[in-house]
């Protein structure tokens, strides 16, 4: 059904000051450099409504740029750095950034005049390290400089600033965890870095910034929370019951990996006790009701394994052990003494040789001795003693050599006897021994036999009670993974109801939405054209910001403009009051290589359009490469005229070392 023609068309956009807004609630002054407390190097002086800090390309300004100068590397960035540095940020720089500018600023400061509800606050905060923070209501920066042992910190500012801007109640809903990270996210949203290039809505610090901004470790939700606690379109109910939806959500994705392992376990469990059972998967019934199948194939096989076969006896291993060992030590025994005898025995036959080699010998001396001669002259005694000897008068000794020549046939017939003992010992041994081997190899294998049946009896049982005994755990880890199903489906149910309840509280705070869609319709219409427009919507999916001009529109210059123009209309909304932020606004070069120049200018339009005759109930500033257009490249609106080369025409004056 086409849409009805809107006949008086789509609003301007149009901001109703609350009383006594006519000053933003918070806007920097002026923005000193000093490279000695005495020497100042920059005096940058702003003010409330538009405000540029432009650095030229030559290109874009005609000329050819014959000398080297570049419009980039001129301190834009270092400029938008250090003013959030002074409005509370812990760092000013990258290390490397920071340790240069601190060699060439040894004594050097920063100082900023920040108004606060119409009450001047002086900040003054080192280039270097080593030195104190200080942060005084009610006197100049100058002034300062006579209290440098008295350093406040800047926790003064930080206070009054979440007391009288945010207020405690919306610092109280920040989720954050440290003292003035409310404050320094809100800074965060409003001074984004360049290097997050205007891509998303919720992207503020970049982490090549190095800035230690707390909105680094928060996560897109919780940015997004932060975002909805400071343009006062979320509840504190709606925060409890988001953190608690949080929680649960996780609990719930927990819940979802331990079902998994759960499933990944009994599948794999179930598997093994398929193998060990022998059945197919496709004999069992799914579930847990096939556990009772398994478990009765697992009885079965445990039944089976407690048969014995009659021809082994394995009722008393114990016994057949002890024979066997004994039956192994007497063949070891026999053995032993076979061996022994059959190495003695040589030595008796080789005794028993040498005394008969000696019988005849005896044998002789006894003869002689019965007809001695003399030793001496070989003559028989006998002719000797009748005729006379002269050389010899001793006789031989007949019976000494005759006993001697009978203790040697003893001798002889004793080693005979033993030796024949020996060989009687060692054929009576060699019979015992065969019989004695076949009954110890008999026995050894009955044992054999008898421990394999056992042990394969028991290794089957074993099997079968391992069986059963896996089938139980499968049961339990079954029921285990059923209650984490349950569990999760619970956790699930709660989520979507906790759901359904934010949808309820967004749809509360569909007032808020609305006038910032408005807000953000006028200034895309302003900025591409009475044919475009633009919504914001928050649903269970995030914050979305879209163009439509021609059809939805999204490419990266689209982008970016969705990101500025967002940020215009909470700041416009800002000026009404109707947020907790301050209507301060700071871009870092915020056009994309591709946004069309006209587009880019009419966007300073609106911002033009919204300053007042006298006064301004906003500061924004932007710096840029791109020029500014025409009629805002002077004062007021141009506040400080940059350049990259000559170095004295840089932020610092200076080449850093």
């Amino acid at each position: 059904m086409p849409a009805q023609p809107d006949l008086f068309g789509p609003a301007p956009l149009a901001i109703t000051l609350p009383p006594g807004g006519e000053m933003p609630a918070l806007w920097v002054r002026r923005l000193t450099l000093w490279k000695e407390p005495s020497e100042a190097v920059r005096n940058i002086e702003l003010r409330p409504g538009l405000n540029f800090i432009w650095s030229p390309d030559p290109a874009d300004m005609g000329s050819r740029n014959e000398s080297g100068e570049l419009g980039h590397g001129a301190g834009k960035t270092l400029f938008c750095r250090l003013l959030r540095y002074c409005l509370g940020e812990d760092r000013f720089a990258p290390d490397p950034q920071r340790l240069s500018i601190s060699a060439a600023f040894l004594n050097g400061w920063v100082s900023a005049e920040v108004m606060l509800k119409g009450t001047p606050w002086a900040v003054l905060r080192p280039l270097g390290v080593g030195r104190g923070h200080f942060a005084v209501e009610g006197v100049s920066p100058e002034q300062l400089f006579d209290r440098l042992t008295e350093p406040t910190g800047m926790a003064p500012l930080l206070d009054a600033i979440e007391r009288q801007v945010l207020t405690a109640r919306v610092a109280g809903l920040m989720p954050v965890d440290h003292r003035h990270d409310a404050w320094r996210v809100a800074l965060a949203w409003l001074t984004r870095d360049q290097e997050c290039r205007f891509d998303h809505v919720l992207d503020w610090r970049a982490a090549e910034s190095d800035s230690d901004s707390p909105t680094r470790s928060m996560s897109r939700s919780r940015l997004q929370d932060a975002m909805r606690v400071l343009i006062a379109a979320i509840s504190p109910e709606e925060i409890e019951l988001q953190a608690a939806a949080n929680a649960q959500s996780e609990a719930h994705k927990a819940k979802l990996g331990e079902v998994g392992r759960w499933q990944w376990a009994c599948g794999q469990l179930h598997a093994d006790v398929l193998r060990a059972v022998g059945l197919s998967a496709t004999s069992v019934p799914d579930g847990r009701l096939g556990l009772e199948v398994l478990r009765q194939a697992a009885r079965q096989k445990l039944a089976q394994a407690a048969k014995v076969d009659p021809a082994v006896d394995v009722s008393n291993l114990d016994d057949l052990r002890q024979r066997t060992r004994e039956a192994a030590q007497q063949v070891a025994e026999l053995e032993k003494q076979w061996a022994v005898l059959n190495s003695s025995l040589p030595l008796h036959e080789l005794l028993l040789r040498q005394l008969r080699a000696e019988l005849p010998g005896a044998s002789a001396r006894v003869r002689d001795a019965e007809v001695p001669a003399c030793p001496v002259c070989e003559v028989p005694i006998d002719r000797a003693l009748a005729q006379g000897c002269q050389l010899s008068r001793e006789l031989p000794d007949l019976a000494a050599l005759r006993e001697r020549h009978e203790a040697l046939k003893r001798q002889i017939d004793d080693k005979q006897a033993v030796i024949d003992e020996v060989r009687q010992q060692v054929d009576a041994v060699g019979r015992q021994l065969p019989s004695a081997r076949s009954e110890r190899d008999a026995l050894r294998q009955a044992l054999s036999r008898a421990e394999s049946v056992s042990d394969t009896r028991s290794s089957a049982w074993r099997r079968g009670r391992k069986n059963l005994d896996d089938i139980e755990r499968l049961e339990r880890d079954w029921a285990a993974w059923e209650l984490a199903q349950t569990q999760a489906a619970q956790l699930q149910e709660q989520i979507d109801a906790k759901r359904e309840s934010l949808v309820a509280f967004r749809d509360q705070q569909a007032t808020v939405f609305a006038r910032l869609s408005t807000c953000f319709d006028a200034v895309i219409r302003a900025a591409v054209g009475p044919t475009a427009s633009g919504r914001v919507s928050l649903d269970g999916n995030g914050l979305k910001l879209v163009i439509q001009w021609g059809g939805e529109r999204s490419t990266a210059a689209i982008e970016s403009l969705k990101v500025i123009a967002f940020d215009l209309a909470v700041m416009c909304m800002s000026m009404e009051g109707a947020t907790r932020l301050p209507a301060f606004l700071l871009h870092d070069s915020p056009r994309e290589a591709d946004l069309g120049l006209s587009v880019y200018h009419r966007l300073f339009d609106v911002v033009r359009g919204l300053e007042g005759a006298s006064s301004s109930a906003f500061q924004y500033i932007v710096t840029t490469t791109t020029p500014p257009p025409p009629e805002l490249q002077k004062s007021p609106w141009l506040r400080l005229e940059l350049r990259g080369a000559p170095h004295d025409e840089r932020l610092l004056r200076c080449d850093l070392p």
